[in-house]
């Protein structure tokens, strides 16, 4: 049934839709299967998006006043955006704010499954001013952590940061003695995705023992360090119960703690459960899982653009965006444009010019491969460096120690500071000297000649 007559406008210009402030607008990559035509199926994406059904069924004026409407399509670049009224979308009971559920419920819902839509990924959405203030976003962000570490709370820089490996973590006793080893030289440890309460490493045994390896280590350096801990589950009880429990360990120190979520996975309710109750707490948004949707090999779902602006939205204080090409992650350099959504009051887009009207910024976490050798070009290409970077391997792989590697990354983000050459830095920096050994790879790739420059000779 084409229903394009009423779920498509072509009349309807962009500046007027965003003038007016009662839309999200969302941009797709859209090809329809073979057979239909494209305004045709652009036009019962937007029905099955929003009131239609695929037959004639009883409706009314005011139904009909909360299409969603097709304004703009390109068949030759695949692109079609629609606008979505902001009374479609579902509110709280409780408050009366917006949810993210109902966003994806309804824009990448039932139509991700349609057959005559060969594929569609949302790679741009636009969000008015009213619908920013529906939405909670983050309650902390790196000015928080950068308060705590005695940083300026403005351009406070890198946070050096870990992972305790291997993925699967360690039992309570090497996990801890781990992190102490680490925090002698870095700042931020984070548990891995599946690291929570394992048989073998139950979180009542493991968090005291970590408690009393950052307060050693707080204690022999004279710096503050910081801990992300897994609070991720399926049960809202148990989130609560897994971050209460955290907190009373760590007391005095309670604010050395970020709450971890596998927020893809686990999904939006997971991460508003976080917001909510600890609103006290950074909250750190892990994405593992989201390459099965964000992927470029991935012709559904949406981009990795699109799902760090929906974590900002939520209120993930930090989430990971990848290493822009220099880590071990797919990904390129103009994927800095994820870090720049997230983190800037205003910022244009693949399709939409975003304002977020004050809200708090959400911090690039970097992850994935990384090692001091790689950081001077990584800031180069973003352009700062007031970013979290977990780099587990480029810690725990230095020839000397965790403590030396975490010094590594934070001489590495130094050098970049300066805009000195690395050879020459390395020279008078004996850990990010080291790096060149631990990492040879690396430094053959990035740094041809270093040996003879360096004066090593294996």
């Amino acid at each position: 049934m084409d229903q394009s007559s009423r779920y498509a406008d072509l009349s309807l210009k962009e500046e007027d839709l965003i003038a007016g402030g009662n839309h999200i607008l969302c941009a797709y990559k859209m090809k329809p299967a073979a057979g239909y035509g494209y305004l045709e199926t652009a036009a019962h994406f937007a029905a099955e998006s929003s009131t239609g059904t695929n037959v004639e069924a009883t409706t009314d004026e005011f139904t009909k006043g909360v299409d969603a409407l097709v304004y703009h399509i390109d068949e030759e670049t695949e692109e079609m955006r629609i606008a979505y009224p902001l009374e479609l979308f579902d509110r709280n009971v409780t408050d009366g704010r917006m949810m993210l559920v109902s966003f994806l419920t309804l824009t990448i819902g039932n139509n991700q499954g349609m057959g005559d839509v060969e594929y569609a990924k949302m790679y741009d959405f636009y969000m008015p001013r009213r619908a920013i203030e529906l939405f909670d976003g983050p309650a902390k962000d790196i000015s928080d952590l950068w308060r705590i570490l005695g940083r300026p709370i403005k351009d406070g820089g890198y946070i050096a940061g870990t992972i305790i490996k291997p993925k699967l973590g360690l039992r309570p006793e090497p996990f801890a003695e781990a992190a102490y080893q680490f925090w002698l030289g870095g700042d931020f440890i984070k548990n891995d995705e599946p690291q929570g309460n394992q048989v073998f490493c139950p979180m009542k045994k493991v968090i005291p023992l970590v408690v009393d390896a950052m307060k050693r280590a707080q204690d022999e350096t004279g710096q503050a360090k910081l801990f992300s801990a897994n609070i991720t589950a399926d049960s809202h009880a148990e989130m609560i119960a897994r971050g209460e429990y955290i907190l009373e360990q760590f007391g005095e120190f309670a604010d050395h703690v970020a709450f971890l979520v596998d927020g893809y996975v686990g999904g939006p309710g997971m991460v508003t459960t976080a917001r909510r109750w600890f609103p006290n707490q950074y909250l750190h948004y892990h994405r593992a899982g989201h390459g099965a949707v964000t992927s470029p090999q991935s012709k559904r779902g949406y981009t990795a653009y699109v799902l760090a602006k929906m974590s900002r939205l939520q209120g993930a204080s930090g989430i990971h965006v990848g290493t822009m090409g220099y880590g071990k992650m797919e990904g390129s350099k103009d994927d800095r444009n994820i870090a720049y959504i997230i983190e800037r009051d205003e910022f244009q887009g693949p399709v939409y010019y975003q304002k977020w009207y004050g809200m708090k910024p959400t911090t690039p976490i970097i992850s994935g491969g990384m090692n001091a050798l790689r950081l001077p070009g990584f800031f180069e290409n973003l352009g700062h460096a007031n970013v979290i970077n977990t780099a587990g391997g480029g810690s725990y792989g230095h020839i000397d120690s965790p403590a030396a590697g975490a010094i590594s990354l934070r001489q590495a983000y130094e050098c970049w500071k300066a805009g000195a050459d690395p050879i020459e830095w390395a020279k008078e920096h004996r850990e990010f000297a080291r790096a060149f050994e631990s990492f040879p790879h690396d430094a053959d790739r990035l740094y041809p000649g270093w040996r003879e420059k360096l004066g090593v000779h294996k």
